[in-house]
Formats: C-alpha cells, structure tokens, sequence
C-alpha cells in the first residue's frame, strides 16, 4: 500500500514552527507575513518530506485563486483568438492559468462572466471586445437599458478591483478602468490616406452592425479622411454587416448588386476599393467578389483591418492596418496584474499596403 501523503501539520513539527506558520510560508498570506529564518526552516523541512502544497489552501490563503479570467465575444475570431495566445503566455510567466468564456456578443453574458470570476476569486479579469456606441455621443441619448448594462459592468469590475482583484479591459475604456486602447479611428484615416496616395478616389465601406463601437470608431475615421481628401463614400456605397466573414460576404453582395445597378452604371462612380472594416469581413468580401465572377483586384480592390496573421496567406495579400493583437494580450495582463503604472495604453496600428489593392493610375 502506497505510503500516505505528507502533511502541513509533519512539515511544521519537521520545522518546529506552529501549523499556522507553516500555512504561511509555504501557502502565503493576505495579511501576514513570516520571519525570513523561519521561512526558510519550513521550506527546506517541506522539500526534506517531498511535501506537495494544496493549490486550494494556497488560493484561500492568499485571498485569490491563480485564475485569470478572460472574457472575449467570440473566440473563433482569430482576433480574439490571437489576444487570446498573448495572454495566455504572460500568464505563464506569472503562474496564471487563463480562464476563457466567449459572450457572443451577449452583454448579459458578459455580466455574468464577470460575476462568476468575482465569486471564484480570479485574481484577474480582462475584457476583450468592441463597447456599445451611444448616440451623439452621450450617455442620455442611448436607450435606457443601454446605459444601464454598461453602468452594471462598470459597477462589478470596479467592485472587483476594489476587493484586490485586476482588471483591465481592451478596445475602448469602462470608465476609469485600466485600459489597452486602440486607436481604430486614427487606423482607418492613416488607410484612406494610403489608399488615395497610391491613386484611388471612388470608395466602398462594408461597416460592421449598428451600435459595434469599433466598427463605428473605424468607419467614422475612414469616411473623416475621405471627407478631408474631397473624395467620401456615397452613402449607397457603405453597407451594414456582421461583423464576420459571413458579413462581409453579404455585404459585399449587396454592393455589388447596388453598383451594378443601372443607376450607377449611368453615373459612372461606382467604388474602386471597398474598405471592410475587420480582415475576416475582407476575406467574406473578396469570396463574393468571386462568386460573382468579379476579381480582386481587378475589377475591385478590397482593403481589411486588424492583420490577422492566419489570413495573411489569403490571394492577393489583403491590405489592411496592423493591429499587434499579442503584443495588446501580454499588455493588458501586466496592466491588470499592476505590472506597469500605465492606466490608459494607447495602440497605434501600421499601414500594410499588399496586391489586393495595386497602386491605380487615372
């Protein structure tokens, strides 16, 4: 019969401490600290005995458990997915072991999530995805239940924070909360100016739903520049979609129904380049450009977002602005983790300019 497993209460008599000592060498305290000397006493009597410390007795002594909980809205975006692997390696490094759940886009979910890590005492939470718009800019415009889940959210992370716990959100603020920022409106500009630089003045957008912060954020920076160029997209020619590659297909279809309309055709100004307002969007914008026996970029050229590296092997390479998503991972871990003083860390993207859109010649 195997030899029985080696106790806290063996290792302190091998030590000569109390049990109570032992506990807090070897598992840690929230509130009180060991004598250096006797630290060092239990720690060599417990490798002397072999002994295995309970993860459990070590999270209840410490007030917080070695969870990280991660909440994304969809984690087979590669979006998220490649947050995802960022922080799941700064974890590591940490001794963190990531907690995932995926809303779908539920802010209800989101909630629950966020209470469930609260509960379990995670020692941090990080939120990843797009917040919800809110009209004119204020809060009192929104719908009232709107205000009320964003103000919910904002209520348990504060109150998880306030209790010891990390937080850090990524995308765009929650209130005064430690976050990773992307700047997707000043993204977008840098890529209308791009795409008129190298030569193109008629424009499509394929935004993402209503009321998608990001894709807002995006789509408002692009048509701005355009604006400022003297060139914007016709309002015929943006397009509401889902914000996946099932979305950008659809909407891609349904401006290639609109430009190939009579009306336009008369006018002459349908769009050279469609920008898609997330790469998965571009890639379902390129499939339908296919299907209706159209080329990229020949007879349209497609622009995308974020530069998801799984799809950079797409034909033609899809121009778009570099997000760098692990690099935005392990930067909120440390910014709820406490490992930087930073609060709020801005995110620049970079121009990537590919052979979906060559440069055009009038």
């Amino acid at each position: 019969m195997p030899d029985a497993p080696v106790t806290l209460s063996q290792v302190a008599r091998e030590a000569g401490v109390s049990l109570a000592t032992a506990s807090r060498a070897i598992n840690g305290s929230a509130t009180r600290s060991v004598r250096e000397d006797l630290r060092e006493r239990v720690l060599e009597a417990a490798q002397r005995l072999d002994y295995s410390p309970d993860p459990s007795a070590q999270a209840m002594a410490r007030g917080r458990t070695t969870a990280l909980g991660l909440v994304v809205h969809d984690i087979a975006d590669p979006y998220f997915s490649t947050i995802a692997a960022g922080i799941a390696r700064a974890a590591e490094r940490e001794g963190l072991i990531v907690t995932l759940s995926a809303t779908e886009n539920s802010p209800e979910r989101e909630l629950a999530f966020v209470e469930l890590a609260r509960r379990q005492r995670s020692r941090a939470i990080i939120l990843a995805g797009s917040r919800v718009t809110l009209p004119d800019g204020g809060a009192g415009a929104a719908p009232s239940a709107v205000v009320a889940r964003m103000a919910a959210l904002e209520a348990a992370l504060t109150t998880f924070q306030e209790a010891g716990g990390g937080v850090a959100v990524i995308g765009q603020a929650v209130g005064s909360l430690p976050v990773v920022e992307i700047d997707n409106a000043g993204g977008a500009g840098a890529l209308a100016e791009a795409l008129h630089r190298i030569g193109y003045r008629r424009f499509g957008v394929l935004t993402g739903p209503p009321g998608l912060r990001t894709a807002a954020d995006r789509t408002r920076g692009f048509g701005d520049t355009l604006a400022a160029l003297g060139c914007p997209a016709l309002d015929r020619d943006v397009v509401h979609g889902n914000f996946t590659r099932d979305g950008g297909y659809d909407a891609m279809t349904e401006l290639l129904s609109r430009m190939t309309s009579a009306a336009a055709r008369a006018a002459a100004n349908t769009p050279e380049v469609v920008f898609a307002v997330n790469d998965v969007m571009a890639v379902g914008a390129m499939a339908a450009v296919r299907d209706a026996g159209l080329r990229v970029p020949d007879d349209v050229a497609v622009a995308g977002f974020d530069d998801i590296h799984t799809l950079r092997d797409v034909t033609p390479g899809l121009t778009t602005v570099r997000i760098p998503l692990a690099e935005i991972g392990a930067l909120a871990t440390d910014l709820a983790l406490g490992r930087t003083d930073q609060v709020r860390a801005p995110v620049q993207g970079e121009v990537v300019l590919r052979d979906s859109t060559p440069e055009r010649h009038h």
